[in-house]
């Protein structure tokens, strides 16, 4: 696999963080990533759910604020492994707990698409939380002006009219790999 995202002076593989929206897609531009990498790949939602059990159930059950506990639980936990590419959910990253603890050890990449792509990519809103509303593609413009400043905070790519393999390249070339 020969490529690495090697610590300067530590010699420790970095790991790889796609944040952004909902329906960017980091989970499958993450899983090519990993594969092309060599390294593990890891869904933070997916790591919350085998825990706690469905998102939309989470939020229905205990909050939002419990949610974001948890996220906050699997980026202290995360950060102390290597060799991963991680594909975290849509606000993690702006949180500054989580930002805190992933920053240091990983290369932050965020991945943006156009918000009537994302309602498409996306489909069925009623099984997203924060979309399960009226007027979902009014949301979607709502978050993302919400967390464009966060966004704006680290390298992105954009995944307007790419396909996975040609974002995870794109993804490659601004790491310089």
């Amino acid at each position: 696999m020969g490529r690495s995202l090697v610590c300067m002076g530590g010699g420790a593989e970095r790991n790889l963080v796609l944040t952004g929206f909902m329906g960017t897609g980091k989970t499958t531009v993450g899983r090519i990533l990993a594969d092309r990498l060599g390294y593990g790949f890891v869904d933070t939602d997916g790591v919350i759910e085998s825990r706690a059990g469905p998102i939309g159930e989470i939020f229905e059950r205990d909050g939002e604020d419990v949610f974001r506990e948890l996220e906050r639980s699997v980026a202290r936990e995360l950060a102390g492994r290597t060799g991963l590419v991680i594909a975290t959910g849509g606000r993690m990253m702006l949180d500054p707990s989580c930002s805190a603890c992933l920053e240091p050890v990983a290369w932050i990449v965020c991945l943006t698409a156009h918000p009537d792509t994302i309602i498409e990519r996306i489909g069925d809103t009623a099984r997203r939380p924060l979309l399960d509303v009226a007027d979902a593609p009014a949301r979607v413009r709502e978050l993302l002006a919400e967390r464009a400043e966060g966004y704006a905070r680290f390298a992105s790519v954009d995944t307007e009219g790419r396909s996975a393999d040609e974002v995870a390249d794109a993804v490659l070339s601004l790491l310089g790999l």
